[in-house]
């Protein structure tokens, strides 16, 4: 321990903290002259130093725990970010499924000032709790414990963070957004949002039969995703894509009922009906202030009218934008296979 004008220097994860040790001695009521440096030597000889050793020992206990706490609140849910870093509340997340105007939506979001869009990180793919079998692994050494929760939902907001802040770094502006379009990756929606709850949450869904009906064109031959899924199938089934489908908006959905934070519900039919009116509530509940001109300018430009020709139509990425056009689409046992699959979801966003 080095010692500088009777002061010591103790290192504490880093940082240099220096011990006054020009106290003074009291003996019998009275406080003596206190040493100079050659007397203070001796003392260290003598014994004082144990005592120095101890307190400087008890500083670097303390230091720990002050670091481990620092690494908690970082980390952790509600955590203080540094500059520079993307804020969680100047998130907005797009959770649901493919084929429900994602795509569109989180175009005309883009195009807002101070907005940016990260289409489809893929992200929530990573913490799809069945794939993880979650329920089912609750042993301390699992990655995902339960009794290490706290510690792996602060890493996986740092991990969302920190990749947006590398793509995104003018979205640290706190007076900006980022868009993170996410429909393939709903499944990890509920760890997702836990980890974030300051971030604002968008559900969009769509009826699952216009869903269902969509993937089959776009699989299909000359379709845009380029024919069947593996050789020597017929494409996308029914039931495949009915499963797809209440595994990410189910998922979804559980994350949207347990958030706390602003969010807000949208069917692809309401916003296809009334874009504007259906922009100004999403932005109204995200509490995110945006003028109705400015909402006007971005819903004609991405409009279905302004679509080029030759880009829309059956086999395309832009098909119809009409809402129950799986009544002409799907045969009779399709639709019967895709409304027995998705029934608790269909009954509850899209009663009759």
């Amino acid at each position: 321990m080095p010692v500088f004008k009777n002061r010591s220097v103790v290192t504490v994860r880093g940082i240099r903290v220096f011990l006054n040790l020009e106290a003074g001695i009291v003996r019998g009521g009275k406080q003596e002259q206190r040493p100079g440096p050659k007397a203070f030597t001796a003392l260290v000889a003598s014994g004082v130093s144990r005592q120095i050793g101890a307190r400087a020992s008890e500083l670097k206990r303390a230091g720990r725990l002050i670091a481990r706490q620092g690494r908690k609140l970082q980390r952790g849910r509600g955590s203080v970010t540094e500059a520079g870093d993307i804020r969680p509340e100047s998130i907005i997340w797009i959770f649901g499924a493919g084929r429900t105007g994602s795509t569109w939506l989180s175009g005309m979001m883009g195009d807002l000032e101070g907005h940016a869009v990260w289409f489809e990180p893929w992200v929530g793919a990573l913490f799809d709790p069945n794939h993880l079998r979650l329920e089912e692994r609750t042993g301390k050494h699992f990655i995902l414990s339960p009794r290490y929760r706290e510690t792996w939902l602060g890493s996986i907001k740092s991990f969302v963070l920190d990749g947006a802040g590398a793509r995104f770094p003018e979205a640290a502006d706190p007076n900006r957004f980022l868009v993170i379009k996410e429909p393939g990756g709903s499944a990890g929606a509920p760890l997702l949002m836990e980890a974030m709850p300051e971030s604002r949450m968008i559900l969009l869904v769509r009826d699952p039969r216009d869903v269902v009906a969509s993937w089959i064109d776009a699989h299909k031959e000359g379709g845009w995703k380029g024919g069947p899924e593996k050789k020597g199938s017929s494409g996308p089934s029914a039931r495949g894509r009915s499963r797809k489908y209440v595994k990410n908006v189910g998922e979804a959905k559980k994350a949207f009922d347990a958030h706390q934070g602003r969010k807000v519900l949208v069917r692809y039919e309401e916003l296809r009906a009334d874009a504007i009116g259906t922009m100004r509530r999403i932005y109204s509940s995200l509490e995110i202030p945006v003028s109705d001109e400015t909402l006007r300018r971005v819903v004609e430009k991405h409009s279905w009218e302004n679509i080029p020709e030759d880009e829309k139509g059956e086999g395309k990425f832009y098909r119809k934008a009409t809402p129950g056009g799986w009544r002409d689409d799907l045969t009779p046992e399709q639709i019967k296979t895709v409304e027995k699959i998705t029934a608790p979801l269909l009954s509850e966003l899209y009663p009759s």
